[in-house]
């Protein structure tokens, strides 16, 4: 029982990991083939993982990969993700205290 509850008490962290690794890997794998002028990751699709609770990968993909900084439209609604992810991360937090 004791491993049961190690699981769930620690799967909320792992997620908030896992979605914002899969945003910036996102976030580089459409950099990268925007540089190729190849098929790109949609920009709805980097918003959804961004609502998911991804948007500090996002952002970091944003301004790590100097990617999608110029476009004001994708900066705006990735703001709104950022305050839907704190949103997300502060219940997480609420679950442990």
């Amino acid at each position: 029982m004791q491993t049961l509850d190690s699981i769930i008490f620690l799967t909320p962290i792992v997620y908030v990991l896992v979605i914002n690794l899969i945003a910036f890997l996102a976030m580089w794998w459409d950099k990268w083939k925007a540089s190729k002028q190849e098929w790109r990751v949609a920009e709805a699709t980097l918003h959804v993982i961004g609502f998911m609770g991804g948007a500090v990968g996002i952002f970091a993909g944003m301004y790590r990969l100097r990617h999608k900084t110029q476009k004001r439209s994708f900066q705006a609604l990735a703001i709104v993700g950022l305050i839907v992810s704190l949103i997300i991360y502060w219940l997480i937090v609420q679950m442990y205290v």
